[in-house]
C-alpha cells in the first residue's frame, strides 16, 4: 500500500512547499463524529491536510460518538463525507488509503465514565500502533450541552491533566455558553481541568484568508494604516447574510437565534480584527491582548438604546422567482408563534481614542438576497466640493473587504470622465485571492486545525474575549427576552426589517446591499 507522502511525490501538480507549516505528532480525538461538523468540515479538512502532507505520518483520529460502528465502518463513512465535502478536487484513493489507517472509533455514550475508560484504552493502542508521541487534542464537536459533562469525564478519568508523557489540548465549538453568567459559569468547569493555554475557543470565521488578511493590509501597508481611525473613516458595516433558511435546524435554531449563532461570535470578532491597535509583535499573546481591548471597549447600550440601535427581524413566507418560500414560523421544528430572530442588526460604539463617535454597524440574517459577508468601510467625504457639477464627487469612498463567497478586497474611488469638462465617476480597484495566487486556497478549518496542533492560539479566542463579547450583547438578551416583536417584520428574500434601515438614515448612513 503506498503512502500518502509517495502519492504525492508522484502527482505533479500538487506543489508540497505551498503550505509551510506542517504539523506535529497527535491523535485528535472528535467527540461527536458521526455529526454534520464531521463530516462536512472536520475530516475533509483533515483529509486535504494529509493531501498535501501537512500531517505527521504518526497523526490519528479517534471519533467518539454513541452509534454501534466499527473501525471499518466508521472509515468508510468517512470516505463518503470526504468523496462529497472536500474542495479539493476528486477523491486521491492512494492518499486516503494512507490517511485513513489513522482512523479508529470508540462507541460510547458522552457522559458515560465507561467511554472514557474504552477511549483511553484505545488511545495507548494508536499510540503503540503509530508509534505516537502521547500527543492528543480533544474536539468538542457536540451539542453545547454536553461540554461540562465531556469536560469533567476527561478530568475524572486522567484523559486530562498534567500527568501525561505528552500535552493535552482542547477545542471547544461555539456557542461557547448561553449568555455571560453561563460563558463564565462553563469557564471554571473547564479550568478546572485544563490551563488557559490549552483551551482553544474555535471561531472558524478568524480562518478564513480575507480575516487574516485585515491584519496584513492594515500593518503591512503604509497607505492604510495611517487612514485607519475617526478622523477619516465615517462608518464601518459589517454583514453575513445567508439566502438559505434554517435548512431542517429549526429546533437548534429555536434555542439559539441569530443573535447568539453570529453577531456575539463571528461578527464581533471580525470587528475586533478591524478595530484593533497595532500589537507590540504579531503573536498570540500580543495580538490576543489588542483584540481583548477592543472588544472591552465597546460602549454597553441601555435599555433605551437598545430599542432603536438594534433590530430584531424574522423572515415570512414569499415567492422569489417564482418559487414559494416559507417562512420561519412553518420551518420543521420551530414553534408557530416563535419570537426567535433569524434576523440582528445592531449599532456598537468603541470608546477609544482611535473610534470614538464611529458607528460600528453589525447586521447577520436568513433568507436574504443573496450570501455575501463583507466588510464595509465607508471614509468621510472630501472637506470642500471642487467639483459642484458632478454627482459622483458626493458619493463616499468605500473599501470593501469581501470574506466570502469569493475573498477579495475592493476599492471605490473617483475618477475623471474621458471628455471634455471635469465629470466624475466612481471605478473601483478589485483584489481577488483566486485570480491573484492561483490555486486553492487553505479552508479555514485546515488552517485552524493546523495552529491547534501546533499550539499556536492566535486565531482562537480567548476567555476574556468571549466573556467582552457576551457583555456587548448581554443588553440585546435582556431586552429582547422580554419584547413581544411583531414577527414575521421581513420576507423571504428581502435584506431585512424596514427598521433596520432607519436604524442607519437617523445618522444619514444606508446599508451597502450586495
Amino acid at each position: 500500500m503506498s503512502s500518502p507522502a509517495a502519492a504525492l511525490d508522484a502527482n505533479p501538480f500538487l506543489d508540497p512547499l505551498r503550505f509551510r507549516k506542517g504539523a506535529s505528532d497527535c491523535v485528535m480525538v472528535i467527540f461527536g463524529a458521526s455529526g454534520d461538523l464531521t463530516r462536512r468540515k472536520l475530516l475533509p479538512a483533515l483529509y486535504n491536510l494529509a493531501r498535501d502532507r501537512r500531517l505527521s505520518a504518526g497523526f490519528a483520529v479517534a471519533g467518539v460518538a454513541r452509534r454501534p460502528i466499527g473501525d471499518e465502518d466508521f472509515r468508510a463513512k468517512m470516505k463518503a463525507a470526504v468523496s462529497e465535502f472536500s474542495d479539493s478536487g476528486p477523491l486521491d484513493e492512494s492518499v486516503w488509503d494512507g490517511f485513513s489507517q489513522g482512523l479508529y472509533y470508540v462507541q460510547g455514550d458522552f457522559d458515560d465514565p465507561a467511554a472514557y475508560t474504552r477511549l483511553a484504552e484505545r488511545l495507548r493502542q494508536i499510540s503503540q500502533a503509530r508509534h505516537g508521541s502521547g500527543n492528543v487534542l480533544f474536539y468538542l464537536s457536540t451539542q453545547p450541552s454536553y461540554y461540562a459533562s465531556i469536560v469533567k469525564n476527561l478530568g475524572a478519568s486522567g484523559l486530562a491533566g498534567p500527568d501525561h508523557s505528552g500535552w493535552r489540548r482542547i477545542v471547544i465549538e461555539k456557542p461557547f455558553g448561553h449568555d455571560l453568567a453561563s460563558a463564565r459559569q462553563l469557564n471554571g468547569v473547564i479550568h478546572s481541568v485544563f490551563d488557559e493555554n490549552e483551551v482553544y475557543r474555535i471561531d472558524h470565521y478568524l480562518g478564513k484568508e480575507t480575516v487574516q488578511n485585515i491584519l496584513a493590509f492594515r500593518f503591512a501597508n503604509g497607505i492604510f494604516e495611517p487612514l485607519w481611525n475617526r478622523r477619516y473613516i465615517r462608518q464601518v458595516q459589517i454583514t453575513a447574510a445567508e439566502s438559505i433558511g434554517v435548512e431542517g435546524r429549526g429546533a437548534f435554531y429555536e434555542e439559539v437565534g441569530a443573535l447568539r449563532d453570529m453577531v456575539q461570535t463571528h461578527l464581533l470578532q471580525v470587528l475586533a480584527t478591524v478595530a484593533m491597535e497595532p500589537p507590540a509583535r504579531f503573536d498570540a499573546s500580543s495580538s490576543r491582548d489588542e483584540k481583548a481591548k477592543v472588544l472591552g471597549s465597546i460602549r454597553p447600550l441601555t435599555h433605551d438604546e437598545v430599542l432603536i440601535e438594534a433590530v430584531a427581524g424574522q423572515y415570512g413566507p414569499s415567492r422569489v422567482g417564482g418559487r414559494g418560500l416559507p417562512g420561519y414560523r412553518q420551518e420543521p421544528g420551530v414553534r408557530p408563534d416563535s419570537q426567535t430572530e433569524t434576523y440582528a442588526a445592531v449599532t456598537f460604539f468603541i470608546d477609544n481614542w482611535r473610534w470614538a463617535g464611529v458607528p460600528f454597524y453589525l447586521r447577520t440574517g436568513k433568507r436574504m438576497p443573496k450570501r455575501v459577508t463583507e466588510i464595509v468601510i465607508q471614509y468621510s467625504p472630501a472637506p470642500h466640493r471642487l467639483f459642484p457639477d458632478s454627482d459622483a464627487a458626493t458619493e463616499p469612498n468605500v473599501l470593501v473587504l469581501r470574506i466570502q463567497p469569493e475573498e477579495g478586497i475592493s476599492l471605490k474611488f473617483h475618477s475623471k470622465e474621458p471628455g471634455a469638462g471635469m465629470r466624475l465617476r466612481g471605478v473601483s480597484m478589485d483584489f481577488n485571492y483566486g485570480s491573484s495566487f492561483g490555486g486553492r486556497s487553505p479552508s479555514a478549518y485546515e488552517t485552524l486545525l493546523l495552529d491547534a496542533i501546533d499550539g499556536d492560539p492566535t486565531l482562537y479566542t480567548r476567555q476574556d474575549m468571549v466573556e467582552a463579547s457576551w457583555a456587548a450583547v448581554q443588553p440585546l438578551l435582556d431586552v429582547w427576552k422580554n419584547e413581544n416583536h411583531d414577527f414575521p417584520n421581513y420576507p423571504a428574500g428581502t435584506w431585512g426589517p424596514a427598521e433596520a434601515d432607519r436604524m442607519l438614515e437617523r445618522r444619514g448612513h444606508r446599508w451597502r446591499n450586495g
